[in-house]
């Protein structure tokens, strides 16, 4: 008859060496739909551009308050044919419907979410974004950002 004698030592081992393995294969398992945040970039080199949409208010001497809307940056350059993807976030304004001169595309920028708008421009020149709620002065605008592609 054969026996295993096991020393305490040798006991302690083995365990060390299941905890560790069962600590990793738990971090890879946890860790399995993760994706690394700069290799985002490289989806086909498309570049993305953050833009907001910001409130600027006062009070006037007589009481009055003033307030105007616009998209910050005021003013975003693209490359002839280059793909970006336009991230509006919206901060300020409960709804933002907007279009982009020259083109068909149209959207609404939400307080507290973010709209994602698909650019590339065959032709050079200068599109702008126009919010539709605040088209002019009298509707605390205007609301416009150009889009130049050079």
């Amino acid at each position: 008859m054969r026996f295993l004698v096991l020393k305490k030592e040798t006991l302690l081992f083995f365990l060390a060496i299941g905890v560790v393995l069962a600590s990793i294969s738990a971090w890879f398992m946890l860790k399995a739909g993760d994706s690394a945040v700069f290799n985002h970039q490289s989806e086909k080199d498309t570049r993305e551009i953050h833009m907001v949409t910001v409130e600027f208010k006062t009070k006037m001497k007589n009481g009055k308050e003033l307030e105007v809307y616009r998209w910050d940056p005021g003013s975003i350059s693209l490359k002839q044919g280059e793909k970006v993807n336009l991230f509006i976030s919206g901060i300020n304004g409960e709804k933002h419907p907007f279009y982009i001169e020259g083109t068909k595309i149209k959207g609404t920028v939400k307080k507290g979410e973010e709209t994602v708008v698909p650019l590339q421009f065959d032709k050079a020149g200068t599109y702008r974004i126009i919010c539709e709620a605040h088209s002019d002065r009298s509707h605390n605008g205007p609301m416009i950002a150009d889009i130049v592609v050079n």
